[in-house]
């Protein structure tokens, strides 16, 4: 560079300085920058990661919503399942308590004395009961079941091939499958000794008769 004639020797070192501060505030600039660049590619780093971590508790918060939803609804059944059973039980009780109305009912019917306003009475609360569920059985012929009836009487006859029902002394009531009070019937037993049907055996032995009187006929 060119000094200019007729200068004083303050003025180089002033440029000198001039320059200096110059380069100084460029190298500034260019360290500004890049830690700039720097601090956004950090920011940009941390944005991610606390994107995948609202993600993962937002899925967290999904799966205890959805496990609290199913145990409600496992509750809710639990709840109404036992109420039903309390009132059933209920139900049951009363009924059970009724029986020996409607076995009052049943014999006074036997006799003809169900007339006039008492028959519309009983026939009303057999009409209820049987709403509530409870259905009696028992019934003359049936084949005998120990786990619905109940024998007060036995005997044997040869007009059945079965333990039959040949007598009901008192009617059976049951709610569903659930039985409130067995029938008191009286049981025929086939008669012993009498055989009812013939079998393979007899078929046999009459097979056999029948040709040995065949062979005696022609000889």
């Amino acid at each position: 560079m060119t000094k200019p004639q007729g200068g004083k020797p303050g003025d180089d070192s002033a440029e000198e300085a001039v320059i200096k501060a110059a380069e100084e505030a460029a190298a500034a600039g260019a360290s500004d920058s890049a830690g700039a660049a720097g601090a956004s590619g950090a920011s940009g780093a941390s944005g991610a990661d606390e994107l995948a971590a609202a993600k993962r508790e937002v899925a967290e918060r999904t799966a205890d919503l959805q496990r609290l939803q199913a145990e409600y609804q496992n509750y809710r059944k639990r709840v109404e399942r036992d109420r039903l059973t309390v009132r059933e039980i209920a139900v049951s009780n009363i009924l059970e308590s009724l029986i020996p109305v409607l076995d009052d009912i049943g014999r006074a019917r036997e006799h003809g004395e169900v007339t006039g306003g008492f028959k519309s009475v009983a026939e009303s609360l057999e009409t209820v009961v049987a709403k509530l569920g409870l259905q009696q059985f028992g019934k003359e012929g049936e084949p005998f079941d120990p786990t619905m009836h109940e024998a007060l009487m036995h005997s044997y006859s040869s007009d059945v091939t079965e333990d039959t029902c040949v007598q009901i002394l008192q009617p059976g009531y049951r709610i569903g499958e659930r039985i409130i009070r067995p029938a008191m019937v009286a049981v025929a037993e086939p008669q012993p000794g009498t055989q009812t049907t013939a079998g393979p055996d007899s078929d046999a032995a009459k097979s056999g008769e029948s040709d040995k009187t065949d062979g005696g006929s022609d000889s």
